[in-house]
């Protein structure tokens, strides 16, 4: 007998979500629900990107701000949390940023590259492309980031031993691996599917 989970939307929007100001690029495409929460886009961002939800984060949509509410904020925003993506857009080629860590200052482009007919048995979201690996968590922003890559390209810097260790001893800036992305969505439990017998 077959499972049937409630399918949420008839459409996904294909997104890429590229990281600003590094190069080459760090870039994603995924496949989402039309109808995501944003708050639940957040979570598949940082599952994709390879972050680890350990800092602030808010949308900037035109001129506004979406984020979970803060009095301490700087900005004013709008609570995001019942905000669904397609009630902000419905054409392909629209774009707006997603920011992380403000402290570091992780910017991403995201654009709806495509407004696609959601396809039976299919698990959404699914990462269907990507370059490069992440950046490491509180490694000083992009040009703390850069610096690090110059360090463990030079094994005979005085800082590399210090910093292979502070990144585990491995990283790989070259690095992405398709199938583990999509295993963590899957293990987060993000998406939906209509299964048939």
């Amino acid at each position: 007998m077959a499972t049937v989970k409630r399918i949420k939307s008839d459409n996904v929007f294909q997104l890429k979500i590229t990281l600003n100001h590094i190069k080459p690029p760090i870039w994603r495409r995924v496949l989402v629900d039309s109808d995501i929460k944003l708050p639940d886009l957040h979570k598949i961002i940082q599952t994709v990107m390879g972050w680890t939800n350990s800092h602030l984060h808010q949308f900037i949509i035109g001129n506004r701000y979406y984020s979970l509410p803060d009095d301490e904020s700087f900005c004013e925003a709008v609570d995001y949390r019942r905000i669904k993506l397609d009630s902000l857009f419905n054409t392909p080629k629209s774009k707006f940023i997603y920011e992380y860590d403000f402290g570091d200052g992780w910017e991403h482009s995201i654009v709806i590259e495509k407004i696609l007919p959601r396809e039976k048995n299919t698990y959404y979201p699914i990462c269907i492309d990507g370059k490069r690996s992440c950046p490491p968590e509180d490694c000083g922003g992009t040009f703390g980031y850069e610096n690090l890559i110059k360090i463990i390209n030079n094994p005979g810097h005085k800082e590399y031993d210090e910093l292979m260790e502070w990144l585990g001893d491995y990283f790989a800036p070259e690095e992405f691996n398709l199938d583990e992305v999509n295993e963590s969505l899957r293990e987060k439990n993000f998406g939906c599917i209509e299964l048939f017998d």
